[in-house]
């Protein structure tokens, strides 16, 4: 949206130039009205200029806040990865050690709560 305004202003401001070009065109008849009409023109440019430098620094505002927000939406997400990784490699490696030692891999079913047991299974 703010992109929209910034181009609508800009559009505004070509098209005021290109009437006051064309009106150069003409020979004023009285100095002080040209005068006057470049004093307006002048305070029309300065207005535009300053709006659009406000709808810029509006918009930068914003897309710092959303770039934070992403980033720190970015950082617990990776902190949530880092922890699954973490939990599956701590099983892996239970069951690699189960498996080293002859005993059957240990079923873990984290979202239950349960652990495997702790006492091997009696040998056949």
């Amino acid at each position: 949206m703010p992109n929209q305004f910034i181009l609508g202003v800009g559009v505004a401001i070509t098209l005021a130039f290109a009437g006051f070009a064309h009106a150069a065109d003409d020979p004023a008849p009285d100095t002080t009205l040209a005068h006057d009409q470049a004093s307006a023109m002048s305070e029309t440019v300065k207005h535009d200029v300053k709006v659009v430098a406000d709808a810029a620094q509006d918009g930068a505002k914003h897309l710092t806040v959303t770039a934070r927000q992403v980033a720190h939406e970015v950082a617990v997400t990776t902190k949530e990865g880092a922890q699954e990784i973490a939990a599956t490699a701590r099983r892996g490696a239970q069951r690699a050690r189960a498996a080293a030692n002859g005993d059957k891999a240990p079923h873990e079913n984290p979202e239950a709560g349960e652990k495997p047991s702790a006492t091997a299974p009696p040998a056949p």
